[in-house]
């Protein structure tokens, strides 16, 4: 770790997880339930990466967002996706504008993707011209028009949302543009309990305030002592071997993965994981990465990576049934577990 002293390495992680807990208490303010979801779009804020958020709606995706971005003080944009969309409608255009004496100057406006976080609503409902125009501009970090080029603030991340089940007149995400989210999220439906607390929350006069309890700068910070913290050899290894096992014909694939898979992850995957990790070994308090720590990020980064073909499609075996596959077979480096 490039700290100056145990204290310093103290100190960072310390302040990393009571930041990150704090951050997710008053989240929890206003979402209810979703620990995981929650965990998920804090995460990708913490390392500068995507999310895309799936579930069907009215499980609040969107409020999830807008209330993350209101706890964290970060510009917010969000854009609603629709067939008709343009890339203009995302990325800005050149527009007359009149400076007051009757002339006309050609001046750009920037386009709602200019922001530190950026809900894209329903993106599979707009057209791929469209969807490449913000896809771009995540890998990249800036906008060209013209002959100008816009750079993103920092920090920058979009947070897509989708609804699995309403797929007449929408677009999918091809599998090189998944590849440029950090986590996919599957929202699931709400708990007995939970519904008790929406009711109570929603159907009342109680009012939630919630707090600005963090800073763009403060993000940028931790940012930091999440590319510092160490990952010892086991743990990459581990991270490696569960990329190549999601290949198939590689050494580590399994029979399923041989069998079922026409696509797996990319070196994209590895590094997904290895920030994920971090993140998690930071808030057990930690300084070094563990291979506990890759085996609990792992289905959320490989699923949409996990390209299944049309025979798992007619067998009905999912992307997150070849990952638990692999994690279940693949051997461990540090010797928790052992082949079958």
């Amino acid at each position: 770790m490039t700290l100056h002293s145990i204290e310093d390495a103290t100190h960072r992680v310390r302040q990393f997880s009571e930041t990150f807990e704090t951050i997710r208490n008053e989240i929890n303010k206003v979402i209810v339930g979703q620990a995981d979801v929650v965990d998920g779009v804090l995460t990708a804020l913490m390392v500068g990466g995507h999310v895309l958020i799936e579930g069907v709606p009215g499980l609040g995706k969107t409020m999830l967002v807008s209330t993350l971005s209101q706890v964290v003080n970060l510009q917010f944009n969000r854009i609603q996706f629709t067939p008709d969309m343009m890339p203009a409608d995302i990325v800005g255009s050149s527009v007359l504008v009149d400076d007051g004496s009757g002339n006309h100057t050609l001046t750009f406006q920037e386009g709602p993707i200019v922001a530190n976080l950026v809900l894209a609503d329903e993106i599979n409902r707009a057209t791929p011209k469209t969807q490449s125009a913000l896809l771009e501009v995540m890998q990249e970090k800036q906008l060209t028009a013209g002959h100008r080029t816009i750079t993103m603030p920092d920090p920058f991340c979009v947070m897509a949302t989708q609804n699995p089940v309403d797929q007449e007149g929408t677009y999918a995400l091809p599998e090189a543009q998944l590849d440029r989210f950090l986590f996919k999220l599957i929202v699931g439906y709400p708990s007995e309990s939970d519904y008790h607390t929406i009711i109570d929350r929603t159907t009342s006069n109680t009012k939630i305030d919630v707090q600005a309890i963090s800073s763009a700068k403060a993000l940028c910070e931790l940012r930091q002592t999440v590319r510092d913290i160490p990952v010892p050899n086991a743990a990459k290894t581990f991270a490696i071997r569960l990329v190549m096992a999601s290949q198939p014909g590689s050494e580590y694939a399994t029979d399923m993965v041989n069998q079922y898979v026409a696509l797996g992850a990319s070196p994209r995957g590895i590094q997904s994981l290895m920030l994920a990790a971090k993140v998690r070994a930071l808030l057990a308090r930690r300084f070094a990465v563990s291979c506990d720590d890759v085996e609990k990020v792992a289905l959320p980064v490989l699923r949409h990576r996990v390209a299944c073909n049309f025979k798992a499609q007619a067998a009905g075996i999912s992307a997150d049934a070849i990952i638990e596959d692999i994690q279940a077979r693949l051997p461990r480096p540090d010797s928790k577990r052992q082949s079958p």
